[in-house]
């Protein structure tokens, strides 16, 4: 579990130029690494960089220590829950809009999986795959699709997808990790 300290730490790197512009929040970050843990595709720490931080490559003095302290221990803690049967927990703004919050852990996530989908599709049933990728994809505001619009405007069917997104990951965890 990231204390408050690391979250403030991790935030300064994520904001700091020259990516600070297009980078993600904590909460893509958290959606990126959910995405390398659930996912099928093995991705190295500078590739989780480069998604998170919207950058060709690392800077010039290397990943910073704080972000791969930070990713490490996410990831860790993400995949010992996973294992031990365990709903991962998203994390929840302390202030603000939890919707926005969960907007950009969505969009973190999708876009991880963007990267990698051929590798997504072809672990597992691509049609499997698929169905539990929707909550994700619908509240990540990043599709214009008629449907996705129509449950994001509604209160109702956006709590629904929201809460469906824990057990979606343990799925596609089980999905692409699961012995056979």
């Amino acid at each position: 579990m990231l204390t408050n300290s690391d979250i403030e730490a991790l935030e300064d790197i994520l904001f700091a130029e020259p990516w600070g512009d297009d980078s993600l929040d904590f909460f893509g970050f958290h959606g990126v690494v959910c995405a390398s843990v659930v996912g099928p595709a093995s991705l190295n720490m500078a590739t989780i960089f480069r998604l998170v931080t919207g950058s060709d490559e690392a800077p010039g003095g290397g990943i910073p220590d704080t972000f791969r302290q930070c990713v490490t221990q996410l990831a860790r803690d993400m995949t010992k829950s996973l294992d031990m049967g365990q709903a991962l927990e998203l994390p929840e703004p302390e202030d603000g809009d939890p919707m926005n919050a969960l907007e950009n852990w969505c969009a973190g996530f999708v876009d991880t999986f963007l990267e990698y989908e051929n590798e997504w599709l072809d672990a597992a049933s691509e049609e499997e795959t698929a169905d539990l990728m929707v909550p994700m994809l619908t509240l990540s505001g990043l599709f214009d699709d008629e449907d996705f619009q129509r449950v994001r405007t509604s209160e109702k069917l956006s709590q629904r997808m929201a809460e469906a997104i824990p057990d979606s990951l343990t799925d596609l965890y089980l999905l692409f990790h699961a012995p056979d």
